[in-house]
Parts: C-alpha cells; structure tokens; sequence
C-alpha cells in the first residue's frame, strides 16, 4: 500500500488518547471522529484540527474514504459496531473487550474471515513495557523453561457510569488473560472458576451477580501450562493494580505489591535458594517509529485534568498505547495477522465470560470454543440461524 490509511476513531474518552498518535504515524492519516454528543464531537475535533466529524455511527461507515474504523464505544457496543464496520469492508480494532457474549466472539470472528479484513482487540496489558520486557527475557532464554503464569487486575469502580456498577469481576478479564496467554502465544482449553465474597445488595441486582472477586485456573491447549488469574471491582479493599507474573526454572518475574516500586526477579542457583533483586522496568519506544516515540511515557492531552479516568488509574496503561495503533496499522501496511488476531482476542475474552459461568457452577470445568476451527463457526452459525 503506498497511501496512507484514512483513521477514524469511535468514541471521544479513552479513544481521543489515540488522535495525536494516527496524526503523527508515517501511515496514517487522521481522517475522522464520530461521537453522539455533538458538542464534545466539536470540542474534540477543534482541540485537535479533525475536520470531518460523525454523530451517527452508521453515517461514518458510508464514508468510502475510510479505511480503519478503531472503536472506543462502550463495552455493549463493541461487538455490534465491530460487526457492522467488518461487514461496511473496514479494518476493524477495537478496545477490550470484544464482546459481552461467546457468540458475539464468534460472530465477529466468522465476520473477519469473511470479509478478509483486520481485526485486533486492543489489549493494553501486552504492549505494556513490563510485558514487553519479561517478552524479551522469555526470547533470549533467560526464564528457562516458563512453569507457571499469574495475572491479577483489581480496581475501585465505585462511581464509574452507566454498566459499571456490579459487573461480574470476570466480565472484563482480558487485562489479565491477555498476558498469561500472550507471552507464548497460547490458547485457552478450559477453565475453572471460583467466586468469593458478596458485593452490596444494590450492586448484585444490576446482573445477578454476588461475587467480590472471582478467581481462574486456565489451562492452555497443547501446552502443560496453566495459569491463574483473579479479579476485583466492588467492595474489595486494594490500589489499583494490573499484575503480571511468571515463573521460569532459570529467572522469574513478580510485579510489586505496591504501585511505583519496582519488580522483583528471582535468579535460580543450583544448590542455593534463589536470590531476589529488584530491577527497573525499561521502555520500548525504540520499537517505534521516532514520531511517535513520545507517546509511551505520556498521555496526549496537554490538560492534565481531561485524561481519561482508565488513563491515569492504569498508570498510563504502560506506554501501550503507541505500540498497539503501530502494530495494528503495520498489519495492515505488511498484510500479515495482528496480534492478537479475532481468534486470539474470542478466546482471551471467552476465558473471562465462561470463567464467571464457571463461577456460578461452583467451578465447574468449561470448554472453550475452537475459534480457529471452521466448523465450529459453520455449525454455530446454522444452530443460531434455526432458532430464529
């Protein structure tokens, strides 16, 4: 492709972080915003000289200029307008996480593969520099054999808006699934799930869901690795944190306890216990492209108060955000699969939504779907089309 890709960015809070980002990218042309309220639409589009501005979703996906839809809606939209964009023949990515149901995974999976278009959800956690960091210890071999994964994502959402309150810990999973599952590429078989705790009467009539933390084991396909991750939302004493750990034969990797200390590695001896040290967390802005290099180590509104509330509780979401509209836009440009793809992004949302299922069975063992297999996104689509 030899002219730049025509941007247009869905949703006006988080999503306005990634405006600055397409406008300075050598591929991309910040072409479009679209947000249903019209005075922010304006507000934004001035503040940053978009010049083409949507109030109706459906309007932007008309447009034949645009090439790259990159959708910041709220969560229960996002499987209705990724389906939507797919099937207008536009590049889709989209914020975690890819829908609300399995078979909306699945939807927008089949919906990929047939419009041969790009999918990628965009998961912050793998494109964090800690991520991105225990990523190369794991490629030049210095981990060892990995051995076990942990991941964790605990947050205060009390008076957070609309579809928040009470949501079920496991709903929004992918922060800590993408992670386990990422670092070696791996797909989710099956998972186990346990709830523990209540939340507050008020908060459980919202979606019937008691749970103050809800805790999965995850066994991955074709691997002997598992992993567990845990979840908090509501009435659960904790900063914010969004951990991320491994556990190798040679060296393992453990987040601190507390936000702004730093990691620990832990080097193996033979013979000896393992020795401690904690180590400073480097950034990746070098993987980028020097125009937007700036981005991994600050937000982009200059007015501090305008960032976006996942923003500043996130750290900064670990400087991911240049590094995730990088990677999605060179998979577009070298026409190869994002990471992750719309399988990749099916399963590790999947985990989390049967995870919480699991939880209401007790635990019970469930199966994760094969979003690769083109059976099961037949036979699926003809089940779900005869009881119509």
């Amino acid at each position: 492709m030899t002219r730049k890709l025509n941007i247009a960015i869905v949703g006006l809070g988080f999503g306005a972080e990634f405006i600055p980002i397409y406008q300075r990218h050598p591929h991309t042309t910040m072409y479009a915003i679209c947000q249903r309220n019209q005075s922010k639409l304006n507000q934004i589009g001035d503040a940053f000289g978009v010049e083409k501005r949507y109030s109706d979703f459906n309007e932007l996906l008309k447009d034949p200029d645009v090439d790259v839809v990159h959708i910041n809606s709220p969560i229960h939209l996002h499987a209705s307008q990724s389906l939507a964009a797919l099937k207008a023949g536009k590049h889709v990515a989209c914020t975690v996480p890819m829908a609300t149901t399995v078979e909306e995974c699945r939807q927008i999976v089949a919906a990929q593969k047939e419009s041969g278009k790009k999918y990628m959800m965009m998961e912050t956690v793998v494109y964090s520099r800690e991520f991105l960091f225990v990523k190369e210890l794991y490629e030049k071999g210095e981990l060892g054999k990995v051995q076990f994964l942990k991941a964790s994502h605990q947050q205060d959402m009390d008076g957070w808006p609309d579809y928040w309150p009470g949501l079920p810990p496991m709903h929004y999973a992918t922060h800590c699934v993408g992670p386990v599952a990422g670092l070696l590429k791996l797909d989710a078989a099956y998972v186990s799930c346990f709830g523990s705790g209540t939340i507050r009467e008020e908060l459980i009539a919202h979606y019937n869901s008691p749970f103050a933390v809800e805790s999965a084991h995850i066994k991955f396909k074709d691997s002997d690795l598992s992993a567990n991750v845990y979840r908090s939302l509501f009435d659960t004493a904790r900063q914010y944190r969004e951990s991320f750990e491994v556990y190798g034969s040679k060296k393992s990797f453990e987040w601190p306890l507390i936000e702004g200390e730093d990691p620990v590695i832990h080097t193996a001896k033979k013979h000896e216990h393992e020795i401690p040290s904690k180590v400073q967390v480097p950034d990746y802005a070098h993987l980028l492209p020097e125009s937007i290099q700036m981005f991994t180590t600050k937000g982009v509104y200059d007015i501090e108060a305008n960032q976006h509330l996942s923003f500043v509780q996130g750290s900064g979401h670990g400087g991911s955000h240049p590094h995730l509209a990088h990677e999605f836009i060179m998979s577009i440009i070298e026409d190869r699969e994002p990471f992750p793809n719309a399988p990749q992004s099916a399963n590790w949302t999947s985990v989390g939504i049967l995870a919480h299922e699991s939880a209401l069975k007790g635990g019970e063992l469930i199966q994760i779907p094969d979003f690769t297999s083109t059976d099961y996104l037949y036979q699926s689509e003809q089940s779900h089309a005869s009881t119509k």
